[in-house]
């Protein structure tokens, strides 16, 4: 997570580094499985060292639960590659909800556990760069495409996202601090296969 001055080329002094998988960390990761294992591990590629993800018919992601600061830090910056995407899948129902790569950002309720909210930045399989829907499991999460379709398979893509303005348009009201990220690459729904890598999370 970063603020609004910082370029892809340095970080600024107010970088909060997510995920440091590039000096091979995992520390304050864990996993969280909903049905099967997605393969998790850290491996070498072009961009250096990453975390690749291999699913089966499987739904599994990594989180960190860690407090940002949105006032000081709004937006988050990360990069990922996929090795493919989902063929006819209709991604606001349940049977279709898969794919290939997600970042969420976590607002939690605290001890009002059913204010909590996600935004849910999603590698779509179809659906237009910049659309939005709910989840097909639960309405307090909400699907962004920041990336769509087969075009980029293959390539690394460096993604930035302002998340107290996406809150504020998405879901509603301001918001002043995250409590977790999450990445997930999953295929339960569809019994399908996919792979993905991801790049450090700031």
């Amino acid at each position: 997570v970063t603020g609004m001055g910082t370029s892809f080329s340095g970080a600024a002094k107010e970088d909060m580094v997510v995920g440091d998988f590039g000096v091979g960390s995992l520390i304050g990761w864990q996993e969280k499985s909903f049905k099967n294992t997605t393969r998790y591990e850290l491996v070498k590629d072009d961009l250096g060292i990453v975390l690749k993800a291999e699913s089966n018919s499987s739904a599994s992601g990594m989180y960190r639960e860690i407090k940002i600061d949105l006032v000081k830090t709004p937006c988050v910056i990360w990069s990922w590659k996929v090795d493919n995407v989902l063929d006819n899948l209709d991604e606001t129902t349940k049977s279709g909800d898969d794919y290939p790569a997600r970042l969420y950002v976590v607002f939690s309720g605290g001890l009002s556990f059913w204010k909590t909210h996600a935004l849910n930045y999603v590698w779509s399989n179809g659906r237009p760069i910049g659309s939005a829907w709910p989840n097909a499991y639960t309405e307090s999460s909400i699907n962004i495409a920041v990336q769509s379709g087969p075009s980029k398979v293959g390539q690394w893509t460096r993604q930035s996202r302002n998340v107290r303005n996406d809150y504020k348009h998405f879901i509603g009201g301001d918001v002043k601090q995250a409590d977790a990220i999450a990445i997930m690459t999953d295929t339960d729904n569809s019994g399908s296969v996919a792979t993905a890598f991801y790049g450090d999370v700031r």
